[in-house]
């Protein structure tokens, strides 16, 4: 059964709102505040936020949200929206202009409908399930690219890494040596979404929350890509690490990450 067309253009309308509202105000001075060593949240996370679930909850009354800025919302029906309103805070805090605007929709705990939208290039990756994934309209899919030594990848650490071992730091270095390069872009969705659209060839990360993954999780998916976990066995939205590559990569970099069992979960 298809999605109906009005959950798709209104949650299109809602990301796009919300990301042109994000450009409008980079750059901006900002008064963030903390929610770890690193972790920052600023009024336009949070302004970001009230756009979308108050587009979407107007709209949608019926449905479910799980949003980052502490939003957990049940609701009547089997929809529910998985939102990250500014995915890249740091950077976006900094002036640095790489962030998103990220949001999911499930049914039944299912995905089905996926946005991440990059309002700096006005670049609008959209995914449905079973009808392809597609960047501004126009149909994207992975790469082809079969050599680990040759491909392009991206990761990112997680907000413990100070205080944490288990922090990315090993994999990092392991997996320098053996691709061709490595980029840290501070977009999780943005990450995915390049793997889709076959900027990048594989990604990996580990303790990445639902609304960092959902939407660019099926981009990959419905680019032709493949998504697990760091053993390689099925990708859950509550894994405690993520592997996303074009396909033919993605035993190596499984291996890779087998090395050392203690990230990803494993102990």
């Amino acid at each position: 059964m298809g999605i109906p067309d009005e959950h798709s253009r209104l949650g299109q309308a809602a990301v796009l709102e919300a990301g042109r509202y994000l450009k409008a105000n980079c750059g901006r001075r900002i008064e963030a505040s903390f929610k770890g060593a690193v972790d920052l949240v600023t009024p336009y996370d949070l302004g970001a936020q009230e756009i979308l679930v108050g587009r979407l909850s107007a709209a949608f009354p019926e449905h479910g949200f799980l949003a980052e800025e502490g939003l957990a919302r049940t609701g009547s029906s089997e929809w529910r929206w998985i939102i990250d309103p500014l995915d890249g805070t740091t950077n976006f805090a900094h002036g640095f202009p790489v962030f998103s605007v990220s949001a999911a929709l499930e049914r039944a705990g299912r995905l089905v409908l996926g946005f991440v939208y990059d309002p700096m290039r006005e670049e609008l990756f959209r995914a449905e399930d079973g009808r392809g994934a597609s960047l501004n309209g126009e149909p994207v899919c992975v790469s082809t690219v079969s050599d680990l030594g040759k491909s392009l990848l991206a990761t990112g650490f997680p907000y413990d890494v100070r205080m944490s071992a288990v922090n990315n730091l090993d994999h990092w270095g392991r997996f320098i040596v053996r691709a061709q390069a490595i980029r840290r872009c501070g977009s999780a969705a943005l990450d995915l979404a390049y793997v889709a659209c076959g900027r990048f060839d594989g990604f990996w990360e580990l303790k990445l929350k639902p609304w960092d993954v959902a939407a660019g999780a099926l981009l990959v998916a419905e680019a032709g890509g493949r998504i697990t976990d760091f053993s390689g066995a099925a990708f859950a939205l509550d894994s405690p690490g993520i592997v996303a590559s074009n396909g033919p990569i993605h035993p190596d970099i499984v291996e890779v990450l087998k090395l050392d069992r203690t990230e990803g979960g494993e102990r």
